[in-house]
């Protein structure tokens, strides 16, 4: 593969667009990992179902990134924003999920630190919401630890593996990402 620019790094990963040439690796990590995932979500598992979910990160409102572990380039997992609003709302949703072998070592963590220090910087943001079935404690403890708090609680908030799944609704705003930099 061709040096493909980061958008940033950090000690462990770094992170990149999502782009369409890299269907064929992600679809594959996708299948292989279709247990891992269930039932928190569907990944696009055939080159049909990345062209629909590259064309939606390709949309102005959408911002999509893979967490590349930086000693490799292998895929430890991605983060897309998505359902960017400007004006005075300022605001984006996201979503992720992690490839094993990388989940468990903190790649997804530190990945996190970085998309959120971009959506708060360049993308000029200043809220960042995101929608997690309960029971998933991984996800729970990642925006834990980067400071999101929780918000509320819908029920049949977003169909996923043929259901309506409740969601908790946790966010972070600028000011509370800045505030927990200054005290790192």
């Amino acid at each position: 593969m061709p040096d493909i620019p980061y958008v940033a790094d950090g000690a462990r990963v770094a992170i990149r667009r999502t782009r369409r040439e890299d269907g064929e690796e992600f679809t594959r990590r996708a299948r292989e990992n279709v247990d891992f995932h269930h039932p928190w979500m569907t990944l696009p598992t055939t080159e049909q179902a990345y062209e629909g979910f590259i064309s939606k990160l390709e949309r102005a409102d959408h911002e999509g990134f893979l967490i590349c572990v930086r000693e490799t380039g292998a895929l430890a997992g991605f983060i897309n924003i998505n359902t960017i609003v400007r004006g005075a709302f300022q605001c984006g949703s996201i979503g992720y999920g992690a490839f094993p072998p990388a989940a468990g070592h903190g790649y997804m963590s530190e990945g996190l630190g970085l998309v959120l220090r971009y959506a708060f910087g360049p993308l000029a943001l200043h809220r960042i919401e995101v929608n997690i079935q309960p029971g998933n404690e991984a996800s729970v403890g990642l925006v834990k630890r980067h400071g999101f708090r929780l918000e509320g609680f819908s029920p049949d908030f977003l169909y996923i593996e043929g259901a309506w799944r409740d969601h908790e609704r946790w966010a972070i705003t600028s000011d509370m990402f800045a505030h927990r930099a200054a005290g790192a």
